[in-house]
C-alpha cells in the first residue's frame, strides 16, 4: 500500500495492509504501551503476545490480563489456543476474503 504522501507506508498503513491493526488500541492499559517507541497498542500481534507473556511469565491472572489488554476472557483463551497451535503466526488475524 503506497503512503498517502507517496513514500514509504506509515506504520498504521502497514498494519492496515497486513490486517494487524488493533481496532481498539485505547483499551490497552498496560503502562509499557504508553509513550513507548517500541510498544504500540495499535499493533494487534504485539498486544496479544504481551498479554500472553504477562500471564505465562509474570503470573498475572487471566482476568487481569484480559482487562489490561482490553479483551474478553474468551478472547484471551482463543488467542492462547491460536498461539499454542501456530506460535507467533497464530496471533496474526485471519484475513477476511473480500466478496
Amino acid at each position: 500500500m503506497p503512503s498517502k504522501n507517496g513514500g514509504k507506508p506509515t506504520k498504521v498503513e502497514a498494519l492496515i495492509e497486513e490486517g494487524t491493526l488493533n481496532p481498539a488500541p485505547e483499551k490497552v492499559s498496560d503502562p509499557k504501551f504508553r509513550d513507548s517507541e517500541f510498544f504500540d497498542p495499535r499493533d494487534a500481534v504485539q498486544v496479544k503476545y504481551e498479554m500472553l507473556r504477562w500471564v505465562l511469565v509474570e503470573n498475572a491472572t487471566i482476568m487481569d490480563a484480559a482487562e489490561q489488554y482490553g479483551v474478553s476472557r474468551p478472547t484471551y483463551y482463543q488467542v492462547k489456543a491460536n498461539f499454542d497451535g501456530a506460535g507467533i503466526a497464530g496471533l496474526v488475524p485471519k484475513k477476511r476474503l473480500r466478496q
